[in-house]
């Protein structure tokens, strides 16, 4: 390789690397945040008819200027993957950000309204990207819906039992929140929040002392022993995620350039050889001072 020239791999991971210098830069993430906070803003201060058609052209520019400044942002996020492309769409955040940017300047979606107030409605989720404990909350809540999923068969199953038992010993006697299966499962769903257990209670005494224990069970059941299995899964969730996220933070780290790694090793060994060479030169040491 000719000294001073270099490849277009190595222009590219070079733009590479002084890019993605420009995105790690804090002032970059502000920026995207304010635009963010403005975009909501925006949003809000859309909600008030009289305002909004007052201020309509004001509104529109700025709205303009905004999507410049994300599309503008994406752009830059994109370079910063110039010499590895595909590293590009391995981030969720850039795929997210890229289509709703995108859709924006589709033809169609961009004139309709209501889909262009949902798009931009979609950018503040974009607030995730540059908070780092959000994003883990956010990583944490997708990983915990297997557990979520398990955790709502079984309270189904536990409601479903419990209302029919509810609906063969008090339908007679209360009708009104036992006399049929739907009845006992809202009357139960409510229950699980242990909103007028004291009543419910009461109540089930006067049909039958026995009540006492069906409710007391239930409540054992659905209120401590199944919310405590939610919370398990849900702090379980949060430890992937905080893994997660470290190990997608060593792995966005800037990859050495292996040009420039290739011309190291061969410039060390090119010193190694000057070394050997001047070996021979070396005045050969007293038999004493080897010993010592």
């Amino acid at each position: 390789m000719t000294p001073g020239v270099q490849t277009p791999s190595g222009r590219q991971h070079l733009v590479a690397q002084r890019v993605h210098s420009l995105t790690q830069a804090p002032w970059f993430s502000h920026t995207a945040m304010c635009a963010i906070a403005l975009n909501a803003v925006l949003l809000g201060v859309e909600t008030y008819a009289g305002f909004a058609h007052r201020w309509a052209t004001p509104l529109g520019i700025v709205e303009h200027v905004l999507l410049g400044l994300f599309a503008l942002e994406i752009l830059v996020r994109a370079l910063a993957h110039a010499d590895r492309p595909s590293d590009f769409f391995r981030n969720p955040w850039n795929i997210f950000d890229a289509l709703v940017v995108l859709c924006a300047f589709t033809p169609g979606i961009g004139q309709d309204s209501t889909v262009l107030r949902l798009l931009r409605l979609a950018r503040v989720i974009r607030t995730a990207r540059f908070l780092p404990q959000l994003r883990i909350i956010l990583n944490a809540i997708g990983k915990s819906l297997p557990g979520m999923a398990s955790f709502l068969l079984v309270g189904s199953l536990v409601l479903y039992l419990y209302a029919m038992i509810g609906w063969t010993c008090f339908a007679t006697a209360d009708p009104e929140h036992y006399g049929s299966l739907g009845r006992a499962v809202i009357t139960l769903f409510v229950l699980m929040t242990l909103d007028g257990l004291g009543e419910a209670v009461r109540a089930g005494l006067d049909i039958s002392p026995w009540s006492f224990a069906y409710y007391a069970s239930y409540v054992l059941l659905s209120s401590f022993l199944l919310v405590n299995l939610l919370i398990g899964v849900v702090i379980n969730s949060l430890d992937q995620a905080r893994v997660s996220e470290e190990t997608f933070n060593a792995s966005q780290a800037p990859k050495p350039d292996p040009a420039a790694i290739h011309e190291s090793i061969a410039a060390l060994r090119a010193g190694l050889d000057q070394l050997e060479q001047q070996l021979p030169l070396v005045p050969a040491q007293p038999e004493r001072l080897r010993k010592s």
